[in-house]
């Protein structure tokens, strides 16, 4: 009996041996770099390191003789300081994997140095929808959303319902630019009409003259090409002028459960906006956030962390099928050929131009008398299937796409 335990024993120390030298150093290191400490820290933040402890936990990988190490730090949406993180994290900490990245400045700078170092980029965050055009890399996916499916569905069913004119505020950096781009071309396709827009600083803190603006146009949609603490405050600041009250409505292009949390249902009632994800969908996203809530302030994860969650789940399952993490465009590869399929976002593929497809869900926020719990915000107005949710392949300027 003795015997026959030692044997188990050593089999097992030599099956986790085995699979922790196919791995670079030993262990897979998983970095998750985002907004700590400003806009975006509810939105993403420490947030999202918790969701990937979670997916490594949930995806079984370490019993079975992998090593896994999760680090995180804060980018402060300054590209120079991203850059300079990861750089430190692929050369000297021997980081396998860049996961989360929100503001697409940082994102577009990163996007680069994995390339460069064959790593892989996970994108849960950042918005552009360039990340997976002419900006598209054989070492990213694009995972959760993009400016592309914001605008396809908050603008195309606002102008269908008689939002027919729209004045933007936009932020000044490539999402916020990238965002009021896909939207204004959506707008435009379906026959309204763009009457202004105007830029404000990032992150801004007074829009006050930037509303004042949108108010004058006479635009019957105020379209917020903005996000996290921005649009809280753009909101906030359009409820103090009257704006809605005085028939104007407001479009959050990019708007996440902890904007309408902060804002409360008095002033966030009947926003519409598109997500992918939502706490409170069905059974297997209420568990999720059960688990998710207490280790992250209380909050509902928003689909930013859920994003994190199924992304990493997705590129361990493809390490484990590989037997190897050193070369990022074979990982990445792995993960378009295996389907995805995961609890919060369901079944789905990764495109080769690294976008994730899935569907996106068209939401409206709930009156107050209509709201019977804690976080239970939303309505939903319309599922967007997951063949038309995402820019056509064709259409992106891919040049991984091959024509």
């Amino acid at each position: 009996m003795k015997l026959l335990l030692s044997l188990a024993a050593l089999a097992v120390a030599l099956g986790c041996g085995t699979a922790q030298a196919q791995v670079t150093d030993g262990v897979i290191k998983i970095g998750v770099m985002n907004d700590q400490s400003s806009v975006y820290a509810d939105v993403s933040g420490l947030g999202g390191f918790e969701a990937a402890k979670m997916a490594v936990e949930d995806s079984g990988i370490e019993k079975r003789g992998f090593k896994v190490e999760v680090v995180t730090a804060d980018h402060q949406n300054k590209p120079d300081i991203g850059s300079s993180i990861v750089r430190k994290w692929f050369d000297v900490d021997h980081v396998d994997v860049i996961v989360d990245v929100p503001t697409s400045s940082v994102a577009f700078s990163v996007n680069e140095i994995v390339r460069e170092k064959n790593k892989v980029f996970l994108i849960s965050g950042a918005a552009a929808s360039d990340l997976t055009g002419p900006k598209c890399s054989p070492n990213t996916v694009h995972w959760t959303y993009d400016t592309w499916a914001l605008a396809n569905g908050t603008g195309k069913a606002l102008v269908k319902t008689g939002g027919d004119t729209w004045f933007f505020i936009t932020a000044d950096y490539a999402f916020g630019h990238a965002l009021e781009r896909d939207t204004a071309a959506v707008v435009e396709a379906n026959g309204g009409k763009v009457l202004g827009k105007v830029r404000h600083p990032f992150p801004g803190t007074d829009f006050s003259s930037f509303l004042l603006q949108a108010q004058a146009s006479k635009a019957k949609i105020i379209g917020l090409a903005n996000a996290g603490g921005d649009t809280i405050n753009s909101i906030k600041q359009a409820s103090e002028f009257g704006i809605v009250k005085g028939g104007q409505n407001l479009a959050g292009l990019l708007t996440f459960i902890t904007d309408v949390h902060a804002l409360g249902l008095p002033i966030a009632q009947g926003l519409i906006f598109t997500e992918s994800f939502y706490w409170d969908r069905n059974d297997a996203s209420r568990a999720f956030a059960k688990r998710f809530s207490p280790k992250y302030k209380g909050n509902m994860p928003t689909m930013v962390q859920a994003g994190v969650y199924a992304a990493v789940l997705h590129y361990l399952k493809a390490v484990e099928a590989l037997k190897a993490d050193g070369d990022g465009k074979a990982v990445v590869d792995k993960m378009k050929e295996l389907p995805t399929d995961d609890p919060l976002f369901g079944k789905g593929t990764v495109r080769v131009d690294g976008r994730k497809i899935h569907d996106m869900y068209l939401f409206e926020v709930k009156k107050p008398d209509e709201s019977k719990a804690p976080w239970d915000y939303y309505k939903l107005r319309a599922t967007i299937p997951a063949a038309e949710a995402f820019r056509p392949l064709k259409d992106g300027g891919c040049p991984l796409v091959k024509s």
